[in-house]
């Protein structure tokens, strides 16, 4: 693998870093963006493949951030072969969309004693998407599936039941919201005192985020989270892109109003991203991984894992 062939890796993370740089420069956080669009508003789900799969990780920003910045209303992508196998037929002009995927190849080296060992070396794939908004002739399907306008009632009841099936202690009281690493548990201002129920849920999401971190669940080392600002503002990064995806999966559109301390983990995170082009590729990798961790807690989850 030559000089050559290594360049187009480091630039995908690069231009995508990049763009999302240039929103928080403008003090928009682009991972919300969907909820402000107005054209979005209460339909707000993750993108989805042609399949219904929904993407993941850093693949959620990329293609949220598209959708707001050109329009589409369609949560579902697909490449240009898959829109020809199922007849459909991309419109003259329409761009594709950047999607990505992690893969990896084998590197023989000589280690210190001589011998001849294998080294796995991930990197980045970039593709192009098309949101079925640009795609004429799909199967009716296609365009009328938007993500269900649910009642405000069973949303809620819905997402309290996701959370209380994980297990995490929750305790009420005070005028704060945080997660206890000593206590294992979760403190959140009674429900009353919130602006509304979507505001109760993304914080409860936010914290239950951060409940995922110890070593015995998704296993993100919080040991310097108090006394090494940096490291508190990945994980806070962490737990607001694991809060949105949550909330996407669950049907809720989140309080969009900003915490107080969003201002300085801004200006941090534009410190970080400037200078580590993988940071926010990490981030929403351990917010997956997070997100993941929570819904295999679920009762339907452990029924099938026990069935298999």
């Amino acid at each position: 693998m030559n000089r050559k062939e290594n360049k187009p890796r480091v630039d995908i993370y690069a231009k995508i870093t990049d763009r999302i740089v240039a929103d928080l420069e403008q003090g928009v956080r682009p991972w919300v963006k969907p909820w402000s669009a107005g054209n979005l508003a209460g339909r707000v789900t993750r993108p989805l493949r042609y399949n219904g799969t929904p993407y993941q990780g850093i693949n959620v920003l990329l293609l949220w951030s598209e959708a707001v910045a050109r329009d589409f209303v369609s949560p579902f992508w697909m490449t240009f072969k898959q829109s020809v196998e199922l007849g459909g037929h991309v419109r003259k002009g329409e761009t594709g969309s950047t999607v990505v995927y992690a893969s990896q190849f084998t590197k023989t080296e000589t280690d210190d004693r001589g011998d001849e060992v294998e080294r796995g070396i991930p990197f980045l794939k970039a593709y192009s998407v098309f949101n079925v908004d640009q795609i004429d002739d799909l199967p009716e399907h296609y365009y009328g599936a938007a993500a269900p306008v649910i009642e405000p009632l069973a949303r809620i009841a819905h997402a309290d039941a996701f959370f209380d099936a994980t297990g995490a202690k929750l305790v009420y009281g005070g005028s704060q919201a945080y997660y206890a690493p000593g206590s294992d548990h979760i403190q959140l201002p009674v429900f009353e005192s919130f602006r509304d129920a979507e505001s109760f849920v993304a914080i409860r999401a936010h914290e239950t985020v951060h409940w995922t971190a110890p070593a015995h669940r998704a296993n993100r080392n919080l040991s310097r989270y108090h006394k090494d600002r940096s490291e508190r503002s990945s994980e806070e990064l962490v737990a607001e892109l694991g809060s949105v995806f949550l909330c996407a999966d669950l049907g809720i559109v989140p309080e969009l109003e900003p915490r107080p301390d969003h201002a300085s983990y801004l200006s941090n995170w534009l410190n970080v991203l400037s200078n580590d082009k993988r940071f926010i590729f990490s981030a929403a990798a351990h917010a997956q991984r997070a997100v993941t961790y929570l819904h295999d807690l679920q009762p339907q989850a452990t029924a099938v894992a026990e069935a298999a």
